[in-house]
């Protein structure tokens, strides 16, 4: 069964919407791994609009399962997660302004770039994971970076999903093969929700994680947090 990992980015932009401690971001991560969760997710920007910086250094108290912390790999970014240690860090080609993350890594053309980013990284014994699509050449060079597992971008599986679902998962197959026969772990994440994970589960082999964060809160609202985290863990069954 692939860990859950929720991401509480979006806890943290109701929080700061108000300002103050409402709601308690630390006392939703412990409730959320409290639910079952095996894993929070918290991808810090720089102009910290959801988690602020000292959230993340925060959050390593009461993070009890596993830590993942996104991001790009900028100066200030690495300075926070080789303080923090984290179990994951996942590499995320992000530019400053983007909204959320749309697009993988381009490992041919960044890979000197990640691989020493990776070796700083696993110096300090913090496993590795970028965000990736499901070219081949990009797959094929992943591995050359160093990099412990590749987070499959599945945005174009969810678009497609209610058009043709076997079409939809038929390049995360291949990629998910190919990662997997490279010695790539394989996690997964970008608007997976109820309609769509399980289909993806059970399809990609050797899964090993999905992080989900603003389907996962949004259903939150209509279901309550603790049973929605049970709704995405039979998903993974």
């Amino acid at each position: 069964m692939p860990r859950l990992s929720v991401n509480i980015n979006k806890i943290a932009t109701i929080r700061n919407a108000r300002g103050g401690n409402l709601p308690d971001l630390l006392k939703v991560a412990v409730d959320i791994q409290r639910f079952g969760a095996q894993g929070i997710t918290v991808h810090p920007r720089p102009d910290e609009r959801h988690i602020r910086y000292q959230d993340t250094v925060n959050l390593k108290t009461v993070v009890t399962t596993e830590y993942n912390i996104e991001g790009y790999p900028s100066k200030e970014w690495m300075d926070l997660v080789l303080k923090v240690k984290p179990h994951q860090a996942t590499l995320v080609p992000d530019p400053p302004d983007a909204i959320t993350s749309n697009a993988g890594w381009d490992t041919v053309k960044h890979q000197s770039f990640l691989r020493e980013i990776i070796a700083e990284l696993k110096e300090k014994k913090i496993r590795t994971s970028i965000f990736i699509e499901t070219n081949s050449s990009h797959i094929e060079n992943a591995v050359k970076t160093g990099t412990d597992r590749i987070e499959l971008y599945t945005e174009s599986y969810v678009k497609d999903f209610s058009k043709n679902k076997e079409e939809a998962i038929k390049p995360f197959i291949s990629a998910a093969n190919l990662a997997d026969k490279l010695g790539m772990g394989i996690n997964a994440g970008h608007d997976l929700n109820l309609e769509n994970l399980n289909y993806f589960y059970k399809n990609i082999p050797n899964l090993l994680e999905v992080s989900i964060g603003h389907a996962l809160i949004s259903d939150a609202l209509y279901y309550g947090l603790e049973n929605t985290v049970q709704l995405y863990l039979r998903q993974l069954k």
